[in-house]
């Protein structure tokens, strides 16, 4: 009963979808097209930010022998030693 109404559901959203594309208007609403403004933009920065990220790898990886360590500036407080 449950894989039959499955089914029937996945079918009913298939037929939705090929008489959208077949009308030409895939958004029937406003808030339609404002979901698929907000996912795509979701995608873009989610895309931008790994392209951030692996250049930083890569940047990392290529000129790390190159630059000297950074060391500590400052005094340590003994105070919070035990």
């Amino acid at each position: 009963m449950e894989q039959r109404n499955l089914e029937q559901e996945f079918q009913d959203q298939f037929n939705d979808v090929v008489s959208r594309l077949q009308s030409r208007q895939l958004f029937q609403s406003d808030w339609d097209i404002a979901s698929f403004a907000v996912f795509f933009i979701f995608i873009g920065m989610v895309l931008l930010l790994l392209i951030l990220v692996l250049i930083r790898c890569c940047c990392c990886c290529c000129c790390d022998d190159n630059k000297p360590r950074r060391r500590k500036v400052g005094i340590d407080n003994m105070a919070l030693e035990p």
